[in-house]
């Protein structure tokens, strides 16, 4: 199915995510213009535009469009960012990122996974994204610094080494807790002076798990 098979669908997902208070035009825009029924699995189509989250491979999950949208709002991007994304998944919350920001790199820890997403990502024209299988919690210190940060699965606590790619006028948005349960999402914005914290809502994500999956 494409997009243009799902009006009414597509209507309310818009609907919903202005009433649960999306207001920055260029993220609504970004969320109507990535076919979300592209980023899941066959058997979950006619769901995708439903405001709740989906499973994916490697029992992995799309996130639920409001957080995916909140979580991008948050982030205030603008074309001349450089984006890191932990946890790739499907590549949905990539492409969101890439209608935004001027260069996106994903990194996911299962080669099922990447793959997948890269293929699709390709195949969607989505060019300035770019899919690297590895360990989100041990990044390469070549790839850095970075204008924004995004982690799409849950951390315990944040690794001082993810923070500290954070370009100056920075922000970084992670879920933080426990990996059972409910967490908080927390916004880093790096400033001349210093880190600044602040939480925003409760979330919950499937683990941020260390190294690259043995299998898939």
């Amino acid at each position: 199915m494409t997009p243009h098979q799902h009006p009414p669908e597509k209507m309310m997902f818009q609907l919903t995510l202005r009433r649960r208070g999306i207001s920055d035009q260029a993220v609504l825009r970004a969320m109507e213009e990535v076919p979300r029924d592209q980023f899941v699995d066959d058997a979950d189509r006619d769901g995708a535009y439903r405001d709740s989250a989906l499973p994916i491979a490697c029992g992995q999950t799309i996130s639920q469009p409001f957080v995916v949208a909140y979580m991008t709002e948050q982030l205030q991007l603008q074309k001349k960012h450089r984006v890191l994304e932990i946890g790739a998944g499907s590549g949905y919350q990539a492409a969101v990122l890439s209608r935004l920001a001027g260069q996106v790199l994903t990194v996911e820890r299962y080669r099922k996974l990447a793959d997948a997403a890269r293929i699709r990502l390709e195949k969607l024209n989505y060019h300035n994204v770019e899919v690297m299988l590895g360990d989100g919690l041990n990044l390469p210190p070549n790839i850095g610094p970075f204008d924004r940060i995004i982690v799409t699965a849950a951390m315990e606590q944040l690794p001082e080494n993810l923070v500290e790619r954070l370009e100056v006028g920075g922000i970084l948005i992670a879920p933080v807790g426990p990996h059972q349960g409910v967490q908080t999402l927390i916004r880093l914005s790096r400033t001349e002076a210093g880190i600044e914290r602040k939480e925003l809502v409760e979330v919950r994500f499937v683990p941020a798990l260390p190294g690259v999956a043995r299998e898939l």
